[in-house]
C-alpha cells in the first residue's frame, strides 16, 4: 500500500511538472512570435507555427495521463481538485499558443509593411505583458500559490489598457486605401489575441485558486472585467 501512494504521488507530481513544462512552452511561443511579428520576421513566424504541434501533442498526453490517473486511482479532496485544475490549466494553456500561432500568420500577412512606431511599442509592450502575466500564472499553479494567483487579475487591467491604447492609435492613424485597411486590421487582431493570451493566464490564475483552497473565485473577477 505504501508502495502504491508513493507510485502515486510520483505521477501526480510528472503530471504537475509536464503542465509546468507545457506552460514554459507556451511562454516561449509568445516571445518568439512578437519577436517575429516586430522584426518582420516571416522564417521566425513559421517556427512558432510549426513548434505549435509540440504543445498540441504534450497538452494530448497530460490529458490522456490525467484520465488513467483517474481511472487508476480514483483521487479525492485536494488531490482531486489539483487534477481537475491541472486539466483545465492545460487547455488554457494550449490557446496561448494557438493565439500566437495567429499572431504569427498576422506577422505574414502584414509582410512586408513596417510598423508604425507607436504601434511597434505597443505591441512589443503587450508581448511582454502578455508573456509576465502566463509566467506568473505557471509559477503560481507550480508553487500552489493562491497569494500570487491573486495578483493576476489586477496585472490584467495593464493588458486591458494597453489594448485600448493600441486601437485608439490605430484608429487615429486612419486608412486612406485598401491595403492599409488591411494592415489596421490585422494590427487591431494582434492586440486582441494579446489581451485574450492575458485573459488564458488570469483563467490559471483562478483554477490555481481553486486547486489550493476549494473556491472559484474568492475577491478576484471575471477576465476582462
Amino acid at each position: 500500500m505504501v508502495e502504491t501512494r508513493r507510485l502515486y504521488h510520483e505521477k501526480l507530481g510528472e503530471l504537475k511538472a509536464d503542465t509546468v513544462r507545457l506552460g514554459a512552452l507556451a511562454g516561449e511561443q509568445v516571445a518568439l512570435g512578437t519577436q517575429a511579428l516586430l522584426d518582420a520576421d516571416l522564417a521566425a513566424a513559421g517556427q512558432v507555427v510549426a513548434r505549435d504541434g509540440e504543445l498540441d501533442d504534450l497538452t494530448h498526453a497530460i490529458e490522456e495521463n490525467v484520465y488513467l490517473l483517474m481511472a487508476r486511482e480514483n483521487p479525492v479532496a485536494g488531490e482531486l481538485r489539483t487534477v481537475m485544475a491541472i486539466l483545465r490549466v492545460i487547455h488554457e494553456i494550449e490557446r496561448c499558443g494557438d493565439l500566437m500561432v495567429n499572431v504569427a500568420k498576422a506577422t505574414r500577412r502584414l509582410f512586408p509593411s513596417s510598423l508604425d512606431p507607436k504601434v511597434r511599442g505597443l505591441i512589443e509592450r503587450m508581448g511582454a505583458q502578455a508573456g509576465d502575466q502566463l509566467r506568473l500564472a505557471i509559477e503560481a499553479f507550480s508553487d500552489g500559490d493562491a497569494v500570487q494567483a491573486a495578483a493576476l487579475a489586477d496585472m490584467d487591467d495593464t493588458m486591458d489598457d494597453l489594448q485600448k491604447t493600441l486601437f485608439r492609435v490605430v484608429l487615429a492613424a486612419g486608412a486612406p486605401d485598401e491595403a492599409a485597411l488591411q494592415s489596421a486590421v490585422q494590427v487591431a487582431l494582434v492586440g486582441r489575441y494579446y489581451e485574450r493570451i492575458a485573459d488564458h493566464a488570469v483563467n490559471v490564475s483562478l483554477r490555481v485558486r481553486f486547486m489550493v483552497s476549494g473556491t472559484f473565485r474568492g475577491e478576484g473577477r471575471e477576465p476582462g472585467g
